[in-house]
């Protein structure tokens, strides 16, 4: 399935767009922030995975295989969205007091 490479494709940039802003960056709220979505894109990236193998092949070894990556992935997804939640806030505040310095 062409659409299923596509987002994979498009869940791994955004991993390492994440990742090289998570790098960049020097406030620690806003590091954890990014490093939330790149756990996010990181989830997608596994499950997607996952879900584009059982169009693939067909057999009991992948779909084995694949369910470990779907369960994987989301696990990931939901971690990433709960940290996500979490720091945002945190880190709308750090960067609103450096603003005003």
């Amino acid at each position: 399935m062409p659409i299923f490479a596509i987002l994979i494709i498009f869940a791994l940039a955004f991993y390492v767009f994440y990742k090289i802003k998570y790098f960049r960056t020097k406030r620690p709220a806003e590091k954890k922030w990014l490093a939330s979505k790149s756990s996010i894109a990181l989830g997608v990236f596994v499950f997607l995975f996952g879900v584009n193998q059982l169009f693939i092949n067909q057999s009991t070894t992948t779909y084995i295989v694949s369910a470990i990556f779907i369960i994987l992935g989301a696990i990931n997804i939901l971690g990433g969205r709960k940290a996500y939640k979490h720091y945002l806030p945190i880190a709308i505040q750090e960067a609103e007091s450096l603003n005003k310095k």
